[in-house]
């Protein structure tokens, strides 16, 4: 049932947006209430999607040190780059300008497993590397957000919600997605629950997303325009990505199975963990909210393209 629904996600969330999309248009009074709702379901998803990823384990990803030296140098130095001069193409909006930097400056720890695993990618490195990339991307982005956007976000960070939803929802499931799989070392059933919560994530997702386009219905045509200029960047984005880890994967020496991994972590991002700072954002800033769910919509479909031209950009590389 898991893979079915990875397979068809992408479907299942352009489906649930179109129709919350629809809904809050034809009764915004009522779906304004709705985001209400975002904040326990945004819980309850990125605790399902921490519990898939092998926090206990964390030693492990250390083992390969070529492939993580690639990982870490793609992720955290070469894309930053990249990120930083797709900012030119960018209207001189600091909302849009922070959800991009807040968007495709996490690696994904979640889809990129999945994909991999579909792309015919190594899923055990994929599944190793995943805690790295999220304590590292916890760690950096603070540091990136300060150097692109100087002291505004700083004022940010200290005169909104920011911190708080920071601990509350990204921490606090992390806290308890480490627990649980601490207890999965001593009992059965706890790897049974783990299990089990791992069919989760997308249908948890579907709903945050029908919940974000219902109650944002007002953004997402007012910043229609925006998002255009978005989308250049995040096709752009994506196609660097392939470039980046095509260009590593010859540097190292990857065999096409390793390469198709380290280049299915570049092309996906965190979005969703994202989404709880964003919603925490002051009102002249909720824009990056829908540039946030979109940038995740037009990866989706990417993933679907690089599921078909990956192995053969791969093949032709080798």
């Amino acid at each position: 049932m898991r893979e079915q629904l990875e397979r068809y996600q992408v479907w299942v969330y352009l489906l649930v947006i179109l129709a919350g999309m629809t809904i809050g248009w034809m009764s915004s009074e009522q779906t304004r209430h709705w985001e209400a709702l975002l904040w326990p379901a945004l819980g309850v998803l990125l605790y399902t999607t921490f519990t898939q990823v092998p926090l206990i384990h964390l030693r492990s990803a250390f083992r390969d040190r070529r492939f993580l030296a690639a990982l870490l140098t793609g992720n955290f130095i070469l894309i930053p780059v990249v990120v930083g001069l797709l900012l030119w193409l960018l209207p001189d909006d600091p909302a849009i300008r922070l959800s991009v930097l807040l968007v495709l400056l996490v690696p994904c720890t979640d889809w990129f497993i999945s994909f991999t695993h579909l792309g015919g990618g190594d899923g055990a490195r994929a599944i190793a590397a995943a805690p790295i990339l999220l304590i590292v991307q916890l760690i950096l982005l603070p540091v990136y957000i300060w150097l692109f956007m100087g002291n505004i976000a700083i004022e940010l960070a200290v005169g909104s919600h920011l911190l708080p939803a920071f601990f509350g929802l990204i921490v606090t499931p992390l806290i308890l997605a480490w627990l649980t799989e601490r207890l999965t070392e001593k009992h059965q059933r706890a790897q049974t629950l783990v299990d089990w919560l791992g069919c989760l994530p997308v249908p948890l997702l579907a709903l945050v997303v029908f919940l974000i386009a219902g109650s944002q219905v007002s953004l997402v045509i007012d910043n229609g325009a925006l998002l255009w200029s978005a989308l250049l960047v995040f096709v752009l984005y994506l196609v660097a990505a392939a470039i980046i880890g095509k260009g590593l994967s010859e540097l190292f020496g990857f065999t096409p199975t390793t390469s198709c991994t380290l280049t299915f972590s570049f092309g996906t991002r965190n979005s969703f963990v994202m989404l709880p700072l964003a919603l925490s954002l002051p009102e002249p800033w909720r824009a990056a909210v829908v540039v946030i769910v979109f940038q995740s919509l037009v990866e989706l479909f990417g993933m679907v393209a690089y599921l078909r031209w990956l192995p053969h950009l791969i093949r032709h590389s080798d």
